[in-house]
């Protein structure tokens, strides 16, 4: 009786390497000046499939790149949102921006809602996921962040625009719109070199740089919000604390009432402008 020859030792396929510990990875973290560094290796440590995939995540980010482009998601509103290299990541203080959109958009069924400079379209998904049944658009000037945003709102249906501000939206949303969302720019130009490294080195600056006083970008967004605005509708705007006072003049010279909602938790300012002035309450 003839037996098949053992496989040769070369056939064999070697076992991979088993993953470093925990504390071997947030050492290197911590040594590069992660602060959170025993928060962000459990989450390389979940997400890497292979040995080599974690150490490069490890790299990539003891070389500065932010966590969440290393992972490829951030957490916003209890969702993951895609985001790429290059494209902005949403903070979490604009949580606090969306939570307002979404108890403006649940007023009415199937509202018609608009995230301009959206970014990754994290503002207009946590919205969609909070309300459902909504009529989601929304636009970036920025290709990549345009890819990020059909991603992240394709399960909501929505649909995204490549383009200036209102530019590319569809003429027939003028004076539909019940909720008008936008966290434009607003870092003064001058103040871009005090932004962490982060942010300088790793986002486009056009999700940053709101022009000398910061406010460029809002006051053309806010110029145009009443000929898209239904009549009862609501625009939001993410500005500054300090800004606060010029975001609700601007509003005002627009046409609509302004209120302004402040969280002290996160250090968010958000200014609603209604025609009526039926907008929320500082809180």
């Amino acid at each position: 009786m003839s037996h098949s020859p053992p496989p040769s030792p070369s056939a064999v396929p070697s076992p991979l390497p088993p993953p470093p510990p925990l504390s071997a990875v947030a050492a290197r973290l911590r040594a590069a000046g992660c602060v959170f560094a025993e928060d962000e290796a459990r989450l390389m440590l979940s997400a890497a499939r292979t040995p080599g995939e974690l150490a490069a995540m490890v790299e990539r980010r003891a070389d500065g790149l932010p966590l969440e482009h290393v992972l490829g998601w951030a957490e916003f509103c209890g969702l993951r949102i895609a985001v790429e290299p290059g494209v902005f990541v949403p903070r979490r203080r604009t949580g606090f921006l969306a939570r307002r959109a979404a108890a403006l958009a649940g007023r009415r069924r199937g509202a018609v809602v608009v995230d301009l400079c959206c970014g990754s379209g994290a503002v207009g998904a946590a919205v969609a996921a909070a309300v459902g049944g909504v009529e989601l658009h929304a636009s970036d000037i920025d290709p990549a962040a345009v890819r990020c945003a059909r991603r992240n709102v394709a399960s909501a249906g929505g649909r995204v625009y490549q383009g200036d501000l209102y530019a590319p939206l569809p003429a027939e949303l003028r004076g539909r719109v019940d909720v008008l969302v936008a966290n434009a720019p607003y870092v003064p130009t001058g103040e871009m070199g005090l932004l962490p490294a982060e942010a300088r080195e790793h986002e486009p600056p056009s999700a940053l740089d709101g022009g000398p006083d910061g406010l460029g970008v809002q006051r053309r967004v806010i110029e145009e919000a009443p000929r898209w605005l239904a009549p009862d509708g609501h625009l939001l705007v993410e500005t500054g604390g300090h800004q606060a006072p010029r975001t609700a003049e601007a509003v005002a010279r627009a046409g609509l009432v302004p209120r302004t909602a402040v969280c002290g938790e996160l250090y968010a300012t958000v200014v609603i402008g209604s025609p009526g002035g039926d907008g929320l309450r500082r809180d």
